[in-house]
């Protein structure tokens, strides 16, 4: 395999079990703890396989059609504001 792309079209669906375990758990089927690079590598193969083998709204970090809190009620604008107890 000579790209990661090239390693991610033979990804079978239990070796991304596999890996999404791992990483859920922090350690290899073995027991050995993944380094902080695995965890990263194993969070982009999971993240790419998905891209091409899961639905959207069932792959890993999908939001949705959700708003954040902070898009629900305006933030007032304390430093323009025209009120007599601000700091400008």
């Amino acid at each position: 395999m000579t790209t990661f792309v090239e390693m991610l079209r033979n990804i079978t669906p239990e070796v991304y079990a596999s890996l999404k375990l791992a990483l859920e758990i922090g350690k290899w089927p073995d027991g050995r703890r993944l380094t902080q690079e695995q965890k990263e590598l194993c969070m982009q193969a999971m993240i790419g396989w998905e891209l091409e083998n899961v639905p959207e709204e069932e792959r890993t970090g999908y939001m949705g059609a959700q708003n954040c809190k902070s898009e629900v009620k305006p933030i007032p604008n304390i430093l323009f504001s025209t009120k007599s107890d601000t700091l400008h």
